[in-house]
């Protein structure tokens, strides 16, 4: 009966107070994330500029851990959602199951690339022996530890479908404030630390997933959850991947997208140097204190609007939309207004050379002109992956990264470098605004039109 009672809030309870419910801890784990992220190119940018700009090179590889996990999570938490809300909890366990033995087979594979291919990867993007140097140090330990990811990213997920977003946040607060902590001591040798430079900061980071990851198992399989795991039992279903990634694939790739569109800026940032190649990776870590809330936000939208959707409630999902969508709005608004008004103070941050500040300066003002309606993009395009239609999402998403950002970029830049070629940026993120503003509305049309007749 308890368990039936939990399942149900997401289908009765007020809309504005769950949704908070559920958002505000991954918003605040997301936040703490965001905040790791700038604190970690702080003291790697106190080693060098080179250093900082190898970070911005591996960075892309990092989003290919990242676009493997939370495509996954996606899937993971789409499906469990539909399926509890379905009242069918034994299928959604047999596919957390499923979810837990993938994590392993990706962590083993890319750990294994990670050992041979680092300097491989790196030199895709750069043929300055430096930067490659720092770069592939980094990266094959960030690979080689990459397990961890793949349980703490599908882990959370899992408790996020069926409405769960406090151990969640445990999990990424423990992740990012023992990380914080252990950069400084290993990049720079305090205490009993070694000194281990740009290989401190990866050890550091794989030494806090390690942590995060266990406790996230821990309470996976000890705590009262609706999710009910047994893999003494467990045997392979081919429909459950399917059913995964008919969502999460979508979602994977256009976190692929943004890998190599971040790739393809860095290659075509090459000629200018490492100076601006760092200057786009402090804008990439400062924007995640923008859109990392909206993420969070997203972990309290999609299970809601998932459960009304496979509980055939249109009326409950549209007032979730609404309030999504202003809420959204309000946060990359706000961050709209702090890169406009204290860009140079931010860059200052990364103890830049004068020609950092002020490739840097340009850079957060540019590309910050189209954050208020990123916000209510992030949410449409959940949307699409709440209701199981993961392809719009890809098409849009590899409209606006790669068939308009990318070719925009070598265009402006060739016209007036880097003066101009900032402004591929929110000129991508408009016309792929409005393409999706249509596209949802239509899809909705016809989805509420179905809910009905089977009212």
């Amino acid at each position: 009966m308890e368990q039936s009672i939990k399942n149900n809030r997401l289908g009765t309870e007020p809309i504005v107070p769950l949704l908070f419910k559920l958002a505000i801890p991954s918003i605040l784990s997301m936040f703490i994330q965001a905040l790791y992220n700038v604190v970690d190119s702080i003291f790697v940018a106190k080693l060098s500029e080179d250093a900082l700009a190898a970070l911005s090179l591996a960075f892309p590889i990092q989003m290919i851990l990242i676009a493997i996990g939370v495509g996954t999570g996606i899937g993971t938490s789409s499906l469990i959602s539909r399926l509890l809300g379905a009242g069918n909890e034994k299928r959604a366990s047999i596919a957390a199951e499923h979810v837990l033995v993938i994590a392993v087979f990706y962590g083993l594979l890319v750990g294994l690339l990670g050992i041979f291919f680092s300097k491989y990867f790196i030199s895709w993007f750069t043929s300055d022996p430096i930067l490659i140097d720092y770069g592939s140090r980094y990266i094959k330990i960030i690979l080689m530890g990459s397990l961890f990811v793949f349980i703490s990213i599908l882990c959370n997920n899992i408790l996020r479908g069926e409405g769960n977003t406090f151990i969640p946040m445990i999990t990424m607060l423990i992740g990012s404030i023992l990380n914080i902590i252990l950069d400084p001591l290993m990049i720079f040798g305090y205490g009993f630390f070694p000194k281990l430079g740009i290989e401190g900061a990866a050890i550091a980071t794989v030494l806090s997933r390690v942590i995060s990851g266990s406790f996230i198992l821990f309470m996976l399989f000890k705590g009262n959850h609706q999710i009910r795991l047994n893999l003494k039992d467990f045997s392979f279903d081919p429909s459950i991947i399917k059913g995964i990634y008919q969502v999460g694939f979508p979602s994977m790739t256009m976190q692929f997208l943004s890998s190599f569109m971040i790739g393809g800026l860095n290659a075509i940032l090459g000629s200018y140097g490492g100076t601006a190649i760092a200057a786009l990776g402090i804008y990439f870590k400062l924007q995640t204190f923008v859109f990392m809330p909206v993420f969070g936000l997203n972990q309290g939208y999609m299970p809601i609007m998932g459960y009304n959707y496979g509980h055939n409630n249109p009326d409950r999902m549209k007032k979730t939309m609404k309030v999504s969508f202003i809420i959204a709005f309000i946060f990359t608004t706000l961050g709209f207004f702090m890169l406009q008004l204290f860009p140079r103070e931010l860059i200052k941050m990364f103890h830049g050379s004068p020609k950092l500040l002020e490739i840097g300066t340009d850079t957060l003002k540019t590309i910050s002109i189209s954050f208020p309606i990123v916000g209510p993009a992030i949410i449409g395009s959940t949307t699409f992956q709440a209701i199981g239609k993961g392809l719009p999402s890809l098409i849009l998403s590899f409209l606006r990264q790669i068939i308009l950002l990318l070719p925009l970029s070598l265009l402006l830049v060739k016209i007036d470098g880097l003066n101009l070629i900032w402004y591929a940026f929110p000129i991508s993120e408009c016309i792929a605004f409005i393409l999706m503003v249509f596209w949802l509305k239509k899809t909705l049309k016809d989805v509420f039109s179905t809910m009905k007749e089977n009212m």
